[in-house]
């Protein structure tokens, strides 16, 4: 599951640029030299510890997914959108929302679902599955609070999409810390992922990369919030299979985390490139459409259907 789901934010960056059949064999590559290896740096897979990879041989800490999802996905993201280059308008028309009421819709689904993400993560009920449904919420709600202040800050405006924005990058940062942190230490990882995330997807917007849905700046910046932020405040006391990080005495476990962290960013970013870029010198034509099935609307011109068949004229 958490195989699907990772590539499937990544495409979010590179929205309505990329032919259909390149896009399938990309996903398969993807998921395989990237998430696979990832994955199994992180966690021992189904092996039940008896094959763990190299980082967590290390210690590194990842609840649920904050480096082998979110750091990959989101960077790959990145690498993509840059290697596209901008959709035709991209800076010029107005690309507007589709939906907003779809939008909170989706969002609300996505915190409901976490709650099966994070403390099914557990493995089990108990106490750690419950502390790692309480931070889940409280930084997800914090988070999604301090976006919109911070939007009021800079813009004199709050927004219903800030506030999903804001949500998704909590439900992120909690991502790896949910089971190793305390609650109040939830609080701040929400704070801090916010305010990270939002001036993230500002330098982005800035520097005119169109990463479509902010994928790097939520959801590849928040997964480095968390991953670091774990190594900073995670704790025997709620997990006893994991390590005391940075403020409880071992810096080290910080130190290590920040390595997960940079391995995963590092190894999508580059890989996911480098993958493109031998796409792009196989296919006929490129990886990209032209800009003719660009406009047309790729619901069109790769998959020959409309989302909206009674509107159209």
């Amino acid at each position: 599951m958490f195989a699907a789901i990772t590539p499937s934010l990544a495409i979010a960056g590179y929205a309505d640029r990329v032919k259909m059949s390149a896009f399938l064999i990309h996903i398969v590559l993807w998921t395989t030299f990237i998430y696979d290896v990832a994955g199994h740096a992180n966690w021992s897979l189904g092996s039940q510890g008896t094959s763990l990879g190299w980082l967590a041989k290390m210690g590194a800490e990842d609840f649920a997914g904050g480096t082998v999802i979110h750091i990959t996905s989101g960077f790959a993201g990145l690498a993509t959108a840059m290697f596209l280059g901008r959709r035709i308008g991209y800076g010029k028309a107005p690309f507007e929302p589709h939906s907003i009421p779809l939008i909170i819709l989706g969002g609300t689904l996505l915190w409901f679902g976490w709650f099966g993400f994070n403390p099914g993560s557990a493995g089990f009920a108990g106490f750690l599955e419950t502390q790692a449904f309480q931070n889940t919420n409280i930084a997800t709600a914090v988070a999604a609070i301090w976006w919109m202040f911070l939007s009021w800050a800079h813009t004199g405006k709050t927004s219903a999409i800030g506030a999903v924005n804001g949500a998704v990058a909590g439900l992120v940062a909690i991502t790896p810390a949910s089971g190793f942190i305390g609650t109040w230490a939830s609080i701040i990882v929400g704070f801090a992922c916010a305010t990270v995330c939002f001036y993230c997807v500002l330098i982005k917007n800035r520097a005119r990369i169109d990463d479509a849905l902010d994928t790097w700046g939520v959801h590849g910046m928040g997964g480095v919030v968390g991953a670091l932020l774990t190594g900073a405040f995670s704790e025997v006391r709620i997990n006893p299979y994991g390590h005391n990080g940075l403020f409880f005495g071992n810096p080290m476990q910080f130190v290590i985390n920040c390595m997960g962290a940079g391995f995963g960013a590092a190894w999508s970013f580059g890989l996911t490139y480098i993958i493109w870029r031998i796409q792009d010198a196989i296919w006929p034509g490129g990886v990209r459409v032209t800009p003719k099935e660009e406009e047309i609307g790729l619901d069109i011109s790769q998959v020959g259907e409309r989302a909206y068949s009674g509107f159209a004229e």
